[in-house]
């Protein structure tokens, strides 16, 4: 019976992890060109072209803007990989 409810309670907390929402923000750089950002967008974040343009003016504009919503392990994935490609993200 104990062995049930602790597979009960980690099965909980794995979907309150998937269910919660994470979100990529990236920050504008004085470095990067609209290009490479927009390369990176679709390539790292699945964007679609006009989805990434669109993207790289809000950083631009705003300072940053959201590029990525989802799972913590997944926004930490894409995270790494924005930041290897030296831009300027975190994960909030």
């Amino acid at each position: 019976m104990l062995k049930e409810v602790t597979k009960k309670q980690e099965d909980i907390a794995l979907l309150e992890e998937e269910s919660e929402s994470f979100q990529v923000v990236l920050y504008n750089d004085e470095v990067n060109t609209f290009d490479w950002v927009i390369e990176c967008l679709i390539a790292i974040c699945g964007h679609e072209t006009v989805q990434a343009e669109q993207c790289a003016l809000l950083v631009h504009f705003k300072g940053k803007a959201v590029v990525k919503s989802g799972s913590l392990t997944e926004m930490q994935d894409i995270c790494t990989a924005l930041c290897d490609k030296d831009l300027s993200a975190t994960v909030e």
